[in-house]
């Protein structure tokens, strides 16, 4: 499976002179108050500066060949168009957010503060430096370093930290434990973090999380006391905040993987004068990805909302006394006893329907209907912190394949990516990963076909509720969305 993604970024200011502007001395004064021991704002506007001085070579190496322009040109002819919708007022996506906050011209990739080695990484990666050695997965010059030691990662809230920032980033952190060896520990606050315009080195290295301009943060462990993170205005979602923090656990994101190019094209035309050098990718020299596929629904991909994918688990659960997981799910790491099971999947082994709301129902040659509100429309417009969900499976008898054709979806939360509300079909061969999603009103009459006998389906909401509406078999049955479960099918 391929996508096309289009990237409209506005054009950056010049380095040269930006800094005596009003514009400029905000961001120097901003950045003045949260430098670390690591890097201060002299440096990250070096850092930006040498990333900049780089862009010819950046340009080049990005250029499509001919090949890959026809490729383009054609999937350009199945593009569906959207109306973006507007829910939160800061911007509904971190690059939006980080525009908005006149933030971003100074970070890398839209929300990631590099330090010193990372960038000599980036140059040495555009330069075609054969002098390095091959690295593992997130591993610069500072490795093992930049691990959390003993799979422990510390943090702590600021005192300008509100009650949801802290809501959100604790959920966040319980995300990426459920899942994962990583522990992510809460500590107290050190006195000195009262003062704004110090540095706040807690007991050992850990994650400061503050009210900043902006959702930003460094990759890795810095291994310089306490390292900032920034959940600002628009950031306090629990979805920005496990991005964010997969950035501080290690994690760039999937997008400059070194094999991007097989998964997603990249559109130069699209990508506005001075911004060519935010889609660089790493190499094979400096990321290593274990086997694991690409996945559009990683919540480290941009315009993603989902969960997270084990890393690597094989290293921890061997094969020989670990649960046979199916599906593409993969043994705990926690408990090898027992499986992660990707999305629309649950039981021991992942060969059940997980529990709640949704149910199983049967494929025929005669088109059905199914119709499903989920959310909660007496909250409004209100974003909540969790989802509202439904999983459904559409069964054909063995041997057949099942046919969903989208009918309607309720209007008001179309966004890249579907982070407030959609429904998720998967339908590809691969059922670990993210399957197709969709959320806009344009999206009628899409029709997909599955590969196997057995459809997941699921529907989510966090914001007002959502109506979903579609049709499949052996080949056909009709989808709308229904209330918690109350649906009913027709045909």
């Amino acid at each position: 499976m391929r996508v096309l993604i289009l990237v409209l970024l506005l054009a950056a200011c010049a380095s040269a002179g930006f800094f005596d502007t009003k514009l400029g001395e905000k961001i120097k004064n901003t950045w003045s108050k949260i430098k670390t021991a690591m890097l201060d704002s002299k440096t990250l506007v070096a850092i930006r500066d040498k990333i900049h001085s780089l862009r010819d070579k950046i340009k080049a190496k990005l250029a499509l060949s001919p090949e890959r322009k026809a490729r383009l040109a054609n999937l350009m002819k199945h593009i569906i168009n959207f109306k973006r919708n507007h829910v939160h007022k800061q911007g509904d996506s971190i690059e939006e957010i980080n525009k908005k906050s006149k933030i971003r011209k100074l970070l890398y990739q839209g929300d990631i503060v590099l330090t010193r080695y990372q960038a000599a990484d980036i140059e040495a990666d555009v330069l075609d430096d054969p002098s390095r050695m091959k690295r593992q997965a997130f591993r610069d010059a500072r490795y093992p370093k930049t691990l959390w030691e003993n799979n422990v990662a510390h943090y702590f809230f600021h005192d300008n930290a509100t009650e949801l920032v802290k809501r959100v980033f604790r959920k966040a952190a319980n995300l990426w434990m459920k899942d994962t060896c990583i522990d992510i520990v809460e500590k107290e606050q050190q006195p000195d973090c009262r003062l704004p315009t110090r540095v706040c080195l807690a007991d050992g290295d850990a994650i400061r999380v503050f009210v900043e301009d902006g959702c930003w943060s460094y990759v890795g462990r810095l291994g310089t006391g306490a390292q900032d993170l920034s959940l600002g205005d628009g950031c306090e979602s629990v979805g920005t905040a496990a991005h964010e923090l997969g950035h501080a656990l290690g994690f760039f994101h999937t997008h400059s993987r070194h094999d991007r190019d097989k998964f997603i094209t990249y559109n130069p035309d699209n990508v506005q004068k001075d911004w060519d050098d935010q889609f660089t990718k790493q190499t094979p020299f400096t990321n290593e990805n274990y086997g694991i596929k690409y996945d559009y629904g990683s919540i480290m991909h941009y315009g993603a909302t989902s969960g997270l994918w084990v890393f690597h688990t094989s290293e921890i659960c061997k094969r020989e006394t670990s649960i046979k997981c199916k599906m593409g799910g993969l043994p705990h790491p926690r408990n090898c006893s027992t499986c992660i099971c990707p999305s629309g999947y649950g039981g021991d082994d992942c060969t059940k329907r997980p529990p709640g709301c949704g149910e199983e129902l049967e494929a025929t040659d005669t088109p059905k209907t199914l119709t499903d509100l989920v959310g909660d429309r007496s909250r409004g417009f209100e974003e909540r912190d969790d989802f509202d969900k439904c999983i459904y499976w559409i069964k054909a008898p063995t041997g057949k394949k099942v046919e969903i054709k989208l009918m309607s979806f309720s209007d008001g939360l179309a966004q890249d990516g579907c982070p407030y509300a959609g429904v998720e079909i998967k339908t590809h061969k691969d059922q670990k990963i993210t399957g197709y999603r969709f959320c806009a009103k344009e999206d009628a009459g899409v029709t997909l076909v599955s590969t196997g006998n057995t459809v997941p389906i699921i529907t989510y909401n966090r914001v007002f509720a959502t109506e979903t509406i579609g049709s499949a078999e052996e080949k056909s049955i009709s989808l709308r969305n229904c209330p918690h479960g109350t649906c009913k099918q027709s045909g």
